[in-house]
């Protein structure tokens, strides 16, 4: 890879899962974590495991995308924040469209979970934890649909980091300490408890920090991915296509009807069609200009928007002036993401569903000049409501009622 494409996708790889904003100029502050820098590439993920995961696919010709892929994988194996069950979100930055992507990877719920569905069951809402908490996986079908429309490489070059790990890999500290807190929820499922809990009825019942971990069933189901694109390149179909074949097995085939097996089994309400009915969105991010800098964020889906109104907000402040982290800045900063999430609460949901969130009218420079006029600069504002966006799109609010 040419270095200036290898350029592009080391941009390409810090785009995935969030929004970046470019420093003008160097910042120099104490941290924990040493600053890093690269003439070809960069794989930067939250996982040193999953890091080499991206490094390896970098240096065997990859690009970001197929980077990308091989780290959300890697780091879902690892357990921790993300699971094979899990969302994908990301921005990607196309160098040769010229533009940036969103892609939705959003799990929905299951057709069964309706409200008189957990009224029934004597709940206010749907449980935090435990099969009645769950969506449909979202990040199998976010991480092939990135691989195939945007990568270079096959879902078996991508996936191979992901499965070494799941055969087994030594455990960090931090993971199996996470694994001990939340036992008492993996208890709850009967075969994970099984897998993470292999010193069952000790004092630490968790892998123990260094221990290798074994997860032989998912890496049963990685391998069933692999197969089903093997089996579609030999049938003469293309990569794009092979990586789609093994995202129809996991959706539509038999990992799909293990999964609603085995989730029905432990009261939870996953059927086929649901799994078959749920797609990957591929669609235009929002965007604002913070003085000259093109900033985005996924839609009003996730709470993304809300840093992109709090910039607006405070983009007319001299905030350098202020003097950075003094009390000014930080009450300036504060005030604005009170603002933001104040209406973030009130007015965002699905935009798969009426009503239309007025996301044009929540990001205009318009609205943020009328919201910033409502901080009080003697003291901490705790009260903040919601405001009006809608006449800056030129609509009425619907809820003025409710304001």
């Amino acid at each position: 890879m040419p270095d200036r494409r290898r350029l592009a996708a080391s941009r390409l790889c810090t785009a995935v899962a969030a929004a970046t904003l470019v420093l003008t100029s160097p910042v120099l502050a104490a941290t924990n974590k040493p600053p890093l820098h690269g003439r070809h590439w960069m794989a930067v993920t939250g996982k040193p495991l999953a890091a080499t995961a991206g490094a390896r696919i970098f240096e065997r010709g990859g690009n970001a995308i197929d980077a990308a892929c091989a780290m959300l994988a890697a780091t879902t194996t690892m357990w921790d924040t993300l699971s094979w069950g899990g969302e994908t979100q990301a921005l990607i930055w196309h160098p040769g469209l010229k533009k940036v992507i969103a892609i939705n990877a959003l799990g929905v719920a299951p057709t069964g979970a309706t409200p008189e569905f957990y009224k029934g069951k004597g709940m206010r809402y749907p449980p935090e934890f435990g099969p009645l908490a769950a969506v449909t996986p979202g990040t199998p079908g976010g991480l092939m649909t990135m691989l195939a429309e945007y990568g270079t490489q096959s879902l078996a070059e991508v996936l191979a980091p992901a499965i070494e790990m799941a055969d087994g890999f030594a455990i960090e500290a931090q993971l199996a300490n996470t694994i001990e807190r939340q036992k008492a929820h993996i208890k709850e499922w009967p075969d994970a408890k099984r897998v993470m809990l292999p010193h069952l009825g000790e004092a630490w019942e968790a892998p123990h920090p260094g221990e290798v971990f074994r997860q032989p069933e998912l890496a049963a189901t990685l391998r069933k991915l692999v197969e089903a694109e093997a089996k579609a390149l030999k049938a003469g179909k293309s990569r794009k296509d092979a990586i789609y074949a093994a995202n129809e097995r996991f959706y539509r085939g038999d990992i799909a009807a293990d999964l609603v097996r085995g989730v029905q089994a432990q009261g939870g309400l996953f059927t086929l069609a649901d799994l078959a009915n749920w797609k990957v969105k591929i669609e235009e991010p929002v965007s604002v200009d913070y003085r000259g800098i093109k900033v985005y964020k996924l839609d009003v889906w996730t709470q993304g928007p809300a840093m992109l109104q709090a910039l607006n907000i405070l983009e007319p402040m001299d905030l350098k002036g202020m003097g950075y982290d003094s009390a000014r800045y930080i009450h300036a900063i504060t005030q604005a993401m009170h603002l933001a999430f104040a209406d973030r609460d009130f007015y965002y949901g699905d935009p798969a569903f009426e009503p239309v969130e007025p996301t044009l009218g929540l990001l205009s420079k318009e609205y943020a000049a009328a919201r910033a006029k409502e901080i009080d600069w003697t003291k901490n504002r705790v009260d903040i409501g919601p405001g009006d966006p809608y006449p800056f799109e030129r609509m009425t609010n619907p809820f003025l009622d409710r304001l």
